[in-house]
């Protein structure tokens, strides 16, 4: 997958997965590059472009070089015509996951890395490793809007608990959620009513409502007020949650939401959601009661949802109040407010971080489904990562113990000139005070390219039409997004410098004008290309030890740029 787009309204399967369909692409859902995986894709592809001709003309030959060393080779043989004659090209892998190998073919020896692949396009010189990235690193920053007080004047409604409208359905069992609601909303209230005698509540014990089987997530109201909150796993949980009852009628209302629908497995299709098994209503004096099968009043979706609330037509429909409530209760609601468009062209995100569980709309398109509250787990995430070997889902995972997504994306082309209408509808309790808008960019490049590595696929094109034997080496790339020009130089150190973007330090084997150089080179252009060789710093650092190249950029506006 090389974009990673946005599940923007209701779109998100799963179920429990974020509006972000990001997935590490090479393309994140911003539209923005994702270094170094974009570039050392289009690197594969140009190398992979330079063996078309050998490629389109005859099958590979397989050859064995070695313990799970193995070549393929596309050779044209013969002088079929001027053009094809000797054409050859060689993908020559490693399949070791630990163990790095040096390979004889064709007379030459090529050093391969564990777990890679080489491309030889005329079967002499490598174009490509796998292994080998020399790529630039890209750093995004979220830059919150000049005005920090971007989200102005909230304002609340609070949704109505229960039934809201005369359009239901009445049934004398549990209906299956999906079947019910069409998946025209998340949401659907299950009420019923119950009669409580003075008898049923003597003694010390502690009424229940036990429901045995539901999925995904449920809020409990008993006459009108909270009684909890549950989000369950994707193959239903059974709930038991203490309740108050009175004497007398009870009115019990359920709140049954999905957050993704199942998407793929065996018979996915029919899967249910909402409540299922059975209901029962448990300590009281005259024993526990079924409730399964007494009448049940359906109502899909929430009023707020019906009348289009997060519309700015829609919303002049309800009674909005200045007065945000207090701290979460229970009470579902839902918050507006107005927000100025971030000027440039940079994409615009929104901080959701503070909030609980619920949807948000701008300007009546929806953002999605946001839920920060769900907290990623602690103890899938190792200190290390390597990907050499078969790839598992469990390999490299990130950001454990982490918000599960905290910014959400909104295109520039839902935003209004001026002034724009943010929607929020509230689950779980948050703070709308702390919502942002901000914008996300580019403002670190890096580069960390060894002397060892192949030289630019670039440079393959003068190689390729000369057939001269000409001295290609490898080049540390650095380049801003359009519109930024490279502003400063960070870090830069021809010899063994240590760590990575933004930690990279000196080793003991530094050309103490690296700096210089860089910056000579560099400053104020939206890209630059700096050879790793000793013949470019003018000196030899660390004579006999294989040296790199590490830098450190910053990307700034046109007009920032110094």
């Amino acid at each position: 997958m090389y974009f990673g787009g946005t599940n923007f309204g209701r779109t998100a399967s799963g179920p429990f997965l974020g509006t972000s369909y990001d997935y590490d692409a090479p393309i994140d859902e911003y539209g923005l590059l994702h270094q170094p995986k974009w570039g050392h894709l289009a690197d594969l592809h140009s190398a992979v472009r330079l063996c078309e001709p050998a490629m389109i003309l005859t099958d590979p030959v397989y050859q064995y070089l070695g313990n799970n060393l193995e070549g393929h080779v596309y050779e044209v043989l013969g002088k079929q015509n001027q053009t094809s004659s000797g054409l050859c090209c060689a993908f020559l892998a490693n399949f070791d996951n630990a163990q790095n190998a040096n390979v004889t073919f064709q007379g030459n020896i090529f050093s391969l890395p564990a777990w890679s692949v080489s491309i030889l396009p005329d079967c002499k010189h490598v174009a490509f490793n796998t292994a080998k990235v020399s790529a630039q690193t890209s750093v995004t920053a979220i830059r919150p809007t000049s005005q920090p007080n971007s989200i102005q004047n909230w304002e609340s409604y609070q949704e109505p608990v229960g039934l809201w409208d005369s359009k239901t359905i009445f049934a004398n069992s549990l209906l299956e959620q999906i079947n019910t609601t069409l998946d025209t909303s998340d949401y659907l209230w299950y009420t019923t009513s119950v009669n409580i005698s003075a008898e049923d509540l003597q003694g010390n014990a502690q009424q229940q409502l036990s429901i045995s089987s539901t999925k995904y997530a449920l809020q409990i109201y008993i006459n009108g007020d909270f009684s909890g909150n549950h989000t369950l796993a994707n193959s239903g949980l059974s709930v038991d949650q203490s309740i108050n009852l009175i004497v007398g009628r009870n009115e019990i209302a359920l709140l049954s939401m999905t957050v993704g629908l199942q998407d793929g497995g065996y018979r996915y299709d029919m899967v249910s959601a909402g409540l299922n098994g059975s209901i029962k209503l448990k300590g009281l004096q005259s024993g526990d009661r079924e409730l399964s099968t007494q009448q049940w009043i359906y109502q899909v979706g929430l009023k707020g949802e019906a009348l289009q609330i997060y519309t700015q037509q829609g919303a002049d429909f309800v009674q909005w109040t200045s007065a945000i409530p207090p701290p979460w209760t229970g009470y579902l609601s839902w918050y507006k407010a107005s927000f100025a468009t971030p000027s440039g062209s940079d994409p615009v995100a929104i901080y959701f971080g503070s909030m609980g569980k619920g949807q948000a709309w701008v300007n009546g398109n929806s953002l999605g489904r946001f839920w920060p509250s769900l907290f990623i787990s602690e103890t899938d995430c190792s200190q290390t990562c390597d990907y050499r070997g078969t790839f598992t889902q469990s390999k490299c995972l990130t950001d454990c113990g982490q918000q599960s997504q905290q910014w959400y994306h909104v295109p520039r082309e839902w935003l209004q000139p001026n002034q724009n209408l943010l929607v929020v509808f509230d689950e779980l309790g948050g703070d709308v005070s702390k919502i942002y808008v901000a914008t996300k960019t580019v403002d670190t490049v890096c580069a960390n390219v060894l002397q060892s590595y192949p030289p630019s696929v670039k440079a393959w094109s003068k190689f390729q039409v000369t057939r001269e034997k000409v001295l290609l080496i490898p080049e540390a790339k650095l380049e801003c997004p359009d519109n930024q020009l490279i502003s400063s130089i960070k870090f830069a150190s021809f010899g063994n410098p240590q760590g990575s973007c933004q930690a990279f330090q000196q080793g003991d084997c530094h050309a103490t004008n690296s700096m210089h150089l860089v910056k000579k080179i560099c400053i104020g252009k939206k890209s630059c290309s700096i050879p790793v060789s000793s013949t470019t710093f003018g000196l030899e650092p660390c004579a006999g030890v294989s040296k790199s190249l590490a830098v450190e950029a910053q990307c700034q506006p046109f007009l920032s740029a110094t």
